[in-house]
């Protein structure tokens, strides 16, 4: 069947999220200060210079003739699909978000969303995570989701207590050396 007549669906844009991203049902959206900025300028990018230079390529590549073969025009009119998928998705989620500042929790010891925490397994190895929103999560840059199964067993919890929590990997145990509110960039 030719490709012009199959309708790509326009289904809801969370369901082709990985499962990490998906929010809970019932759950707000919260998110950093920096965080939300980065999703606002993600946002203008695509509407004020993505979109309108791919619109304009497409229009470029209409205007040569027989489109079916025309790769500028297929490739604009899919791209285009996919930057306006984002856009949507990046303004429900901006819409939802419910913004949490870290700095105003403090000195506070417990450990609530925007923590950073250093943590030690039994072994004595020492990693530091910083709890935040799902759409800010980076386990490279050290930032977890807050409904991660590490975020959600370390939430409420304070500095020197010691937790169990089910992980993908098995029960693991862990000590928390450090509770930090800061900046997070």
């Amino acid at each position: 069947m030719n490709k012009a007549f199959v309708r790509e669906s326009d289904s809801d844009d969370e369901e082709d999220l990985s499962p990490s991203l998906k929010l809970p049902p019932g759950t707000r959206n919260y998110i950093t200060p920096a965080g939300h900025a980065r999703l606002k300028d993600e946002l203008e990018h695509l509407v004020k210079r993505e979109r309108p230079h791919v619109v304009e390529v497409v229009a470029w590549a209409a205007s040569n003739g027989d489109r079916s073969e025309n790769g500028d025009y297929i490739y604009g009119k899919r791209r285009l699909r996919e930057i306006d998928r984002r856009i949507r998705f990046l303004t429900k989620r901006i819409e939802s978000a419910e913004i949490v500042d870290p700095l105003r929790q403090g000195d506070n010891d417990q450990i609530f969303f925007g923590a950073r925490v250093t943590i030690a397994d039994p072994d004595g190895v020492e990693n530091t995570y910083t709890i935040v929103g799902v759409d800010e999560t980076d386990v490279s840059q050290g930032r977890i989701s807050w409904i991660s199964p590490l975020a959600r067993a370390l939430i409420k919890s304070r500095q020197g207590d010691s937790i169990r929590f089910q992980s993908p990997l098995g029960v693991r145990e862990i000590d928390i050396v450090e509770v930090f509110y800061g900046v997070i960039d």
